[in-house]
């Protein structure tokens, strides 16, 4: 072979391999559309980089002072020390379903240390990544195991993730009616109807308390009634509890619909989160509570979502929980802890009180009584979204295009300059 030719064919080689190399240049995963950004967190991040003095952020669902301050609670200070100060402390894997002096004190916290499902050995509890793992924790065991119906029922409207969370494990998703825009209260009727005319043995997410976005309840009353439509028709009950204590200041009250339903006979699953009650936002402390028939069904629901989670987390966080466990399982510390709720749920009860002052003084038209009426730390305004894009560019005041508020984001500094700006909007701004 000539050198021409030889290097004609190293070059026809060279070639080759060039568009070889360009056509793997595009990614297998060219076709991936980007995902919008979570509301919530792109709401705080347009916050955060706004720098208008005046700003407000009522976007977010964690809890502030009145100086606007993220807030640990002095008794986790306390609870904090005592690990510090532990020389036989380690950082070993935890049991995969939580430490059980941890899960045992979550179970007694929701149910109530007299609860007749405990007494019976029938509660079982599994820590897991704050309320959002147990939600997710106890999608997936029920997408496998719960045979009587696919249909899974969230409020609406509701919490973003609960959607995700069930149908990412494989239900069907619908809502039933709550909020009533009329009223701005509870669409009684419409949900307890929607229950009856659901499919037989449905999954039904309820709200323990402070619902979340409206922070509308329903009264005791009420869930009696909720509870004969879902016995007469078989749903299975799975409550979400982000807000036990933080809502009312009464660890009690907070947990009776859980309790009422236990009382009633059924099996049922509650989601817990120790975020707002504990502060512990960002060490994701939860616990799922499964109540069954009898002690053996608890304890092989209790194995399978072992199984289930061993291949997830494989063992859950431990700081959080550490200080969860001890705080609980300390008298003293457990009274000073139901003191420290009650200091949170009273500022936040103040900032609806005052809300709804300013607003009556200054005649803003409509009612606002559902400022008050509401509990916990949301309230859902009856604002539109045209009104919520103008409270955003003209007075620099962040939320959620349903109008739903975070009270803990109004303090005795900013709540005139908040409704002044609300009373604004509803005579001004077009719906």
């Amino acid at each position: 072979m000539s050198s021409s030719s030889s290097s004609q064919q190293r070059l026809n080689q060279l070639t080759s391999h060039l568009t070889t190399m360009e056509g793997s240049s595009a990614s297998i995963f060219q076709q991936v559309p980007k995902a919008a950004p979570d509301a919530i967190f792109h709401l705080t991040a347009q916050y955060k980089a706004d720098t208008d003095p005046k700003k407000i952020n009522v976007g977010v669902g964690a809890y502030r002072t009145d100086e606007l301050k993220p807030y640990v609670l002095p008794v986790v200070k306390k609870a904090d020390a005592i690990l510090f100060n532990n020389k036989d402390l380690d950082h070993e894997y935890q049991p995969i379903a939580g430490t059980p002096s941890f899960t045992n004190a979550a179970v007694k916290l929701i149910l109530g240390e007299d609860s007749v499902a405990i007494r019976e050995h029938r509660a079982v509890g599994v820590q897991t990544i704050s309320g959002t793992g147990a939600n997710h924790t106890g999608a997936v065991f029920l997408s496998q195991y719960y045979k009587k119906s696919n249909h899974c029922y969230i409020s609406n409207p509701t919490w973003a993730n609960h959607r995700n969370i069930f149908s990412m494990a494989g239900f069907q998703v619908n809502t039933y009616p709550y909020w009533n825009d009329k009223t701005r209260g509870l669409d009684f009727e419409g949900m307890l109807q929607c229950m009856r005319d659901a499919p037989d043995g449905s999954v039904y997410i309820l709200h323990a308390c402070a619902h979340n976005p409206t922070g509308v309840d329903p009264t005791m009353e009420q869930w009696r009634e909720i509870a004969d439509v879902m016995q007469s028709k078989g749903h299975f009950p799975f409550f979400d509890c982000a807000y036990q204590g933080f809502a009312s200041g009464d660890l009690d009250r907070d947990a009776a619909a859980v309790r009422y339903f236990v009382e009633r006979g059924f099996e049922l699953f509650v989601a817990q989160s120790f975020a707002k009650n504990f502060g512990l936002y960002g060490e994701r402390t939860g616990n799922l509570t499964i109540v069954g028939k009898s002690p053996q069904v608890a304890q092989h629901i209790l194995s399978q979502i072992e199984i289930a989670q061993r291949a997830e987390i494989s063992n859950p966080p431990a700081y959080g929980a550490r200080i969860v466990d001890i705080v609980l399982n300390d008298a003293a510390l457990y009274a000073e802890w139901k003191e420290n709720l009650k200091y949170m749920s009273n500022r936040i009860k103040e900032m609806r009180h005052a809300l709804r002052s300013r607003l009556e003084e200054l005649q803003t038209p409509g009612q606002w009584n559902h400022t008050t009426d509401q509990i916990g730390m949301f309230s859902f305004t009856g604002l539109k979204a045209p009104q919520v894009k103008v409270l955003k560019e003209k007075y620099h005041i962040y939320m959620t295009d349903n109008g739903r508020v975070s009270m803990a984001g109004l303090s005795t500094t900013n709540v005139d300059y908040f409704a002044r700006a609300v009373d604004d909007v509803v005579r001004n701004v077009s719906v």
